[in-house]
């Protein structure tokens, strides 16, 4: 069948989409309002200094790797495989390095926090075991689609039910666990994941620690951009047209169909559309006149971030790839990021060198610090003023934690905040993941990967199902395709 694809965004999600629907033979075309491919998954060069702009977490390595061969078995994604899963700092002192791996995360968890080994090890053995469960029936099918969701791993998902914690947010279940209110922290970090709070995430998201800690983060040899720039390269390969500085400004359709979009160059016919966009935009600017889902779109959005992006002139033994510096009031920041709508004065401050791996990506005795903090989505803040203020404790807190005056060793500074988040990604307020996970149904909350009111248009993405995170990204692509083939018998 000689079918048409158009595509719109080119993040993890469309480039992963273009991978799957140009291996069943479709036609594909990508259209990118900036001037570079790779959505969030962009670098910078910034004074001999090179960033990853956005997410800095890798997991699930082999998705990416299965991704490329599934278009040239001869592909072969490098990485290294890291032995720290993050550096933990807190306020009165308290240091401990994560590694990888039950034993020795519960070893540590043991000396520094005193928590019963066999506890800790307790938790992670029944948190991989709930993802192995969820993952074939949350994460690889779409939730509605009775042909995909209905198999035998419903049924062993089903038969853990009591495992879950689902009438528990994340942090009392972590609190049924653990004594320590450090370990807690540690564990409720996990809902910064997909841009939620733990005090109102459900349990269920915990089973994000079995990639966190269980199978630990690894870094593309070259940087988090080796993500998106292999996958358009191999869809450029076999025959994908990009389109960049081409913004989409309407997707077209008729008595129910797709018949293609256009954009600010012209008009292109299709037969099938996938949208990479934020789902919020991607009704509220490209289908203003189609009734859409207010339900699924009313829900509460994710966290955005502001993020210093620093040329740091020195090294420092203390940290590694990711560090963490704590709130030492974790409810009352959450409390700040969804309620209140401010930056907390005393942030838990993120800092990425992905030079401790990639030492290119900075000069020689100095380091490239991307510097975050979750932040809430734009609503009218005075964001010059609040972003001054947040530097200035953000220096303060670093300073005194490495125990040295962290300004005067900044050689090159940028930032990026939630309304360029919403300008350059459409990210809808500057929200990263579209609606947070901050209700006890919200795997049921996010859109479908199809419109049930348009044939032949799909959604792909972060915003989407099965959620925020590169490999979610990527399996909601692979979602995507099993739909077209099911749609059109492909």
């Amino acid at each position: 069948m000689d079918m048409k694809v158009g595509i719109i965004g080119s993040g993890i999600g469309a480039l992963a989409s273009a991978i799957e629907l140009r291996k069943l033979g479709l036609t594909v075309e990508v259209f990118e309002a900036n001037s570079v491919i790779g959505g969030k998954i962009v670098e910078q060069l910034l004074g001999g200094y090179r960033f990853d702009m956005g997410p800095s977490v890798f997991t699930e390595p082999h998705l990416v790797q299965k991704l490329l061969q599934s278009l040239d078995p001869t592909q072969d994604f490098k990485f290294h495989r890291l032995e720290e899963s993050c550096r933990y700092f807190f306020n009165d002192g308290v240091k401990l390095i994560i590694p990888v791996g039950k034993e020795n995360v519960a070893q540590v968890i043991s000396d520094t926090l005193h928590e019963e080994p066999s506890q800790t090890k307790h938790y992670l053995n029944r948190m991989e075991a709930n993802y192995k469960a969820i993952y074939p029936v949350f994460i690889e099918v779409s939730l509605h689609r009775f042909r995909q969701l209905f198999s035998k791993h419903l049924w062993k998902a089903i038969a853990r039910l009591f495992k879950y914690g689902l009438h528990q947010s994340m942090n009392k279940q972590n609190q049924s666990f653990f004594k320590n209110p450090k370990t807690v922290q540690i564990f409720d970090r996990m809902a910064t994941y997909n841009g939620s709070s733990p005090y109102l995430a459900p349990a269920m998201l915990n089973i994000i620690s079995q990639l966190e800690f269980n199978e630990g983060p690894a870094m593309p040899i070259g940087g988090m951009v080796q993500i998106t720039r292999r996958a358009h390269q191999l869809a450029a390969q076999h025959g994908v047209r990009f389109h960049t500085n081409e913004r989409v400004t309407a997707i077209q359709y008729r008595n129910n169909r797709i018949v293609g979009l256009h954009t600010e160059n012209g008009t292109y016919n299709f037969d099938v559309i996938v949208s990479n966009m934020d789902i919020h935009y991607t009704y509220e600017k490209l289908l203003p006149y189609l009734k859409a889902p207010r339900f699924l779109l009313q829900q509460e959005k994710s966290s955005s971030a502001v993020v210093f992006y620093w040329g740091v002139n020195r090294t420092f033994n203390e940290l590694g790839v990711h560090n963490i510096f704590f709130a030492a009031d974790y409810k009352a920041e959450f409390k700040a990021i969804f309620e209140t709508k401010t930056l907390h004065p005393d942030p838990t401050v993120y800092i990425h060198i992905s030079s401790k791996v990639e030492k290119t990506d900075a000069p020689n005795g100095k380091e490239n610090w991307f510097v975050m903090v979750n932040a809430p989505i734009n609503v009218g803040q005075d964001w010059d003023l609040e972003i001054q203020l947040l530097r200035k404790q953000i220096l303060k807190k670093l300073s005194k934690a490495l125990q040295i005056d962290i300004e005067p060793l900044i050689e090159i500074e940028q930032i990026n905040e939630p309304r360029l988040i919403d300008e350059r990604y459409s990210g809808k307020q500057g929200s990263i993941y579209g609606n947070a996970s901050n209700n006890a149904f919200a795997a049921f909350l996010r859109h479908p990967n199809f419109s049930k009111q348009i044939k032949g248009l799909y959604f792909a993405g972060v915003t989407v199902h099965p959620g925020g995170g590169i490999p979610l990204a990527i399996n909601s692509a692979k979602i995507v395709a099993r739909c077209v083939k099911e749609d059109y018998g492909l």
